[in-house]
C-alpha cells in the first residue's frame, strides 16, 4: 500500500490556479419542496423497478465487455433525450491483459458556456476472471453514484432552461452563475485489472485529464472573454467526483481544504432538508432532531488526506476537487456481495435530494418558478454515527490508512 503524504496534499491544493468560491444563496422551503417531489427522487434508484436507471446499470461490466458498450449506449442515450450534448471519448490502453478499448462519455447542458462544474463517476465494474467474483455488480462502486448523476440531469435539467431563459430576458443578473454550466463525466476504466498501480487503474480519468489539458478552446460568443490560451480543463470551476455510496451510514469527510466550502454547503443541504422533513421515509423516520448526518464535522483547517481514485490526474493539474466518497469503504468492497442487497433505498433516496438542492444552489437555480413544481412528500433514511471518529489519513482506493 502506498500512503500518499498530506504534504503532497497541501503543496497541490494550494497551488490551485482557480478557486471560483461563491456564495450560495440558500432555497426558500418552496423550491426545496419542489426538489423533495418531483421527479420521484426513489423511481431512477429503485433495483426493484427493471426500468430505473439503478437497474440498467447493475449488472457486470468491466472494461471492454460487451455489458460495458450497453451500460454506456444507455447512459448516452438517457442524456441524449434531454437534449444534452453529450462526448464518446473512446481510446485504447495496454492493461495486463493487453490493449484494450475505452469510452468515457461526458454530457453537457451547455458546451458552449465559459465555465463549468463537473460532477462524475466511474461507469465500469471490476474485472474478475473466474466465477463467481466475474458476476460482480459494483452496486456501491458505481452504479448507485451513476444512478445519481442520471437523476440530476433529469431534475435539473428543466431549471437550467429555465436560468437560461431568465437570463435571455435579462432577469438573471449574476454572470458568474448564468455562464457557469453542468457537466456530468461518467468514466470507463476506473478500476485495476488486476493490481492497483500507476498505469493499471483510472485508465479514463488519465487519459480524458490529459487530453483537455493540451486541448485549447476556439473562441465563439459565450467563450470571448476566455484568453487564447485557455484549454479545456481551464474551464473547470470545480471537480465534484462520487463513489462507493448507496450503502447506509456512509462516513463522509472533506478532504481538501480549497474545496471544504463545498463540502460545508453539502453539509448545509443536508440540514434544512432534514428541519423541513425531506427524510421522513418508510419505517425509518429521520427528522431534524434524530438526524444522523452522513458527513464528519471539519474539526481542523488541515487536509484530512485523500484517497486515489479518478479525480487525482485533474488534482495534480491543478484542478480543485470535492471528493464524495464513503470512507471506511462499504464491507462488500470488490466482493461479490456488493449487489443490490448492498444498496438502501432510503440512503439513496437521500443522496439524491442532497444533491438536488446542492447542485441547485450552486448553479443558482429557482425551483419555485418552474412547472415542474408539486406538493411535497414525505421521505426518511437513517443512520448511526458510531464511526464518526475514525480519521483518514491518506491513500488510494485500493487501500486505505485509518486512524482514531
Amino acid at each position: 500500500m502506498v500512503i500518499l503524504c498530506l504534504s503532497f496534499w497541501l503543496l497541490v491544493t494550494s497551488c490551485h490556479a482557480r478557486s471560483f468560491e461563491r456564495e450560495f444563496i440558500q432555497l426558500p422551503s418552496d423550491s426545496l419542496s419542489s426538489l423533495i417531489s418531483s421527479p420521484d427522487p426513489v423511481r431512477n434508484v429503485d433495483p426493484n423497478n427493471p426500468r430505473s436507471h439503478l437497474s440498467k446499470i447493475l449488472i457486470p461490466r468491466p472494461s471492454g465487455s460487451e455489458n460495458n458498450t450497453m451500460v454506456k449506449d444507455y447512459i448516452v442515450s438517457t442524456l441524449q433525450k434531454l437534449d444534452w450534448h453529450v462526448e464518446e471519448d473512446t481510446f485504447s490502453d495496454s492493461t495486463p491483459y493487453g490493449v484494450k478499448q475505452f469510452t468515457n462519455v461526458i454530457a453537457t447542458k451547455d458546451p458552449s458556456a465559459p465555465r463549468r462544474v463537473v460532477v462524475a463517476a466511474h461507469f465500469d465494474s471490476k474485472f474478475f476472471p473466474y466465477p463467481p467474483q466475474d458476476q460482480f455488480v459494483g452496486a456501491t462502486d458505481s452504479a448507485a453514484p451513476c444512478a445519481f448523476l442520471l437523476d440530476l440531469a433529469e431534475t435539473l435539467d428543466p431549471l437550467l432552461n429555465d436560468r437560461q431563459e431568465r437570463y435571455e430576458n435579462g432577469e438573471e443578473a449574476d454572470d458568474d452563475v448564468a455562464e457557469t454550466t453542468l457537466q456530468l463525466v461518467f468514466f470507463d476504466g476506473e478500476e485495476a485489472f488486476k493490481m492497483w498501480t500507476a498505469t493499471d487503474s483510472i485508465y479514463g480519468a488519465r487519459h480524458l485529464a490529459q487530453k483537455w489539458a493540451t486541448t485549447y478552446i476556439s473562441p465563439n460568443q459565450k467563450r470571448r472573454l476566455l484568453p487564447s490560451s485557455a484549454t479545456e480543463i481551464s474551464t473547470i470551476e470545480h471537480f465534484i467526483l462520487l463513489d462507493l455510496l448507496g450503502a447506509p451510514h456512509p462516513v463522509i469527510r472533506s478532504s481538501f481544504i480549497d474545496t471544504a466550502w463545498l463540502f460545508d454547503s453539502m453539509v448545509s443541504a443536508e440540514r434544512r432538508l432534514a428541519e423541513m422533513g425531506a427524510f421522513v421515509y418508510g419505517e425509518h423516520p429521520e427528522t431534524s432532531d434524530t438526524l444522523s448526518s452522513f458527513f464528519t464535522p471539519r474539526t481542523t483547517v488541515h487536509n484530512f488526506g485523500g484517497i486515489e481514485d479518478d479525480h487525482i490526474p485533474f488534482l495534480s493539474m491543478g484542478v480543485s476537487v470535492l471528493h464524495i466518497i464513503a470512507v471506511p469503504f462499504p464491507t462488500v468492497w470488490h466482493t461479490i456481495k456488493d449487489d443490490a442487497t448492498a444498496l438502501d433505498v432510503p440512503t439513496m433516496r437521500k443522496w439524491n435530494l442532497i444533491l438536488r438542492v446542492f447542485m441547485s444552489e450552486y448553479l443558482g437555480l429557482r425551483p419555485e418558478f418552474s412547472s415542474r413544481s408539486m406538493p411535497a412528500e414525505s421521505y426518511s433514511v437513517h443512520r448511526s454515527a458510531d464511526e464518526l471518529g475514525i480519521n483518514v489519513t491518506s491513500s488510494r482506493k485500493g487501500n486505505f490508512s485509518l486512524s482514531l
